[in-house]
């Protein structure tokens, strides 16, 4: 019996080999499960996939920036969207100042929610083959763009008592304020119902409903195309009493402008408490601004036609203040990345406070200990971030989204 089992003697201890094995199994079968639930996890493996179980035919947000809300038709609840989500007949989007909504619609279509808007999603179903989609904008702008669609394929955008048909191969923009709409279409062709009557607007018109009526029907009006301070451009404060830039512009358009308007703000987005200056010129192209602090700072202009058309917005462009003796370099450390779910991920930190740190058109700043969190929305799998202060001193990361890592500097 002595011989039965191989024995290791260990001080007055006698252990059996095949236990040895076996606690060496235990703890590599338990390091690879604890391994296998921390990838899970970091996958969302574990998350209900909200997407998969969508009701039938129901619209999908594949993109959102900000402050995005859902308010649920059968329950009445707000949803704060963090992740890819479904839209079902009846519910109602809602973006707030910094927000903004990617929707795809059942035939294909994308409907892009702007900023401090509501839309309530009438209609997105499949019956008989076909594809209908019916829209409501209540309140703030909606962009449309069209694919090459079916002939029994219906998309409807109901504003101001009017109804729009949008057709295959079309991008249109629609703006709800206050009983009032505007409607630019800017490639393919719309019908306008009104009143019973019908209007067809096509490539580059421009059209308002108003009084129950389409009226002011006409070419479309153009932003205005930025010339300088070139986006990314960096001005130097020589004397520490704050730097001048003057702004410029151009209009490409061939209707006679009656005048232009002027936004300097500290957000991309434009809130209303973040914008600096607010100007309305007369016929000018070109803006001076003095005593301007060390910082970041985006700027847009628009234009009024004599008929009294109002353009679209011009795309932000970004500038930089920096004081002469700044330095480049802010260090960060203690690195997080959560991913929220789908592509969307929540980054954190610490750094200098008041440092606004910004990645992927998302900024925010540093609080008073430093820390900070911030939320993007990207497919990749690394991620620049870029910082700076109010002495102009700047850094850039780029990060790995798998480890929390930095991969290098720039």
């Amino acid at each position: 019996m002595e011989h039965k089992y191989r024995k290791f003697y260990v001080e007055w201890w006698r252990i059996r080999k095949s236990t040895i094995y076996g606690s060496i199994a235990i703890l590599i079968f338990g390091g690879l499960a604890a391994g296998g639930a921390w990838y899970a996890s970091r996958n969302n493996w574990f998350l209900t996939d909200e997407i998969s179980s969508a009701p039938k035919d129901a619209a999908r947000i594949i993109a959102f920036e900000g402050d995005v809300r859902i308010i649920r038709a059968a329950t009445r609840e707000t949803i704060v969207v963090t992740k890819d989500t479904y839209v079902a007949a009846g519910d109602t989007i809602q973006t707030q100042a910094d927000g903004r909504a990617k929707v795809q619609m059942i035939d294909g279509s994308f409907y892009t929610v702007q900023p401090n808007s509501t839309v309530v999603i009438r209609d997105n179903s499949s019956i008989f083959g076909g594809n209908n989609v019916r829209v409501s904008l209540d309140d703030g702008q909606l962009n449309v763009r069209t694919q090459e669609q079916a002939e029994n394929t219906e998309n409807v955008v109901e504003m101001s008592e009017s109804e729009t048909s949008v057709k295959s191969q079309t991008d249109a923009s629609f703006n709800a304020d206050e009983g009032n709409g505007e409607i630019r279409i800017s490639r393919g062709t719309v019908e306008t119902t009104v009143g019973g009557e019908r209007h067809t607007l096509t490539e580059n018109q421009y059209a308002e409903v108003s009084g129950g009526k389409v009226t002011n029907k006409e070419q479309l009006l153009a932003s205005p195309q930025h010339l300088l301070p070139a986006n990314s451009a960096q001005i130097v404060d020589l004397t520490g009493r704050g730097a001048g830039a003057s702004f410029t512009w151009q209009s490409d358009s061939h209707l006679a402008i009656a005048s232009y308007q002027f936004q300097v703000a500290r957000a991309p987005y434009f809130a209303s408490d973040s914008v600096l200056i607010d100007r309305g010129t007369t016929g000018g192209r070109e803006f001076r601004v003095n005593g301007m602090r060390p910082g970041t700072y985006y700027w847009r202009t628009r234009a009024t036609s004599r008929t009294g058309q109002i353009s679209d917005w011009s795309d932000p462009w970004r500038f930089n203040v920096i004081r002469r003796d700044a330095s480049r370099k802010i260090d960060a450390s203690e690195w997080n990345v959560e991913r929220v779910g789908g592509n969307v991920f929540i980054l954190s930190g610490r750094t200098m406070p008041g440092a606004l740190v910004r990645s992927l058109g998302r900024e925010t700043f540093a609080t008073q200990d430093g820390s900070f969190r911030l939320q993007i929305s990207t497919p990749l799998s690394e991620v620049a971030i870029e910082m700076s202060d109010d002495q102009g001193n700047r850094a850039g990361f780029v990060l790995s989204l798998r480890n929390a890592k930095v991969i290098r500097r720039f």
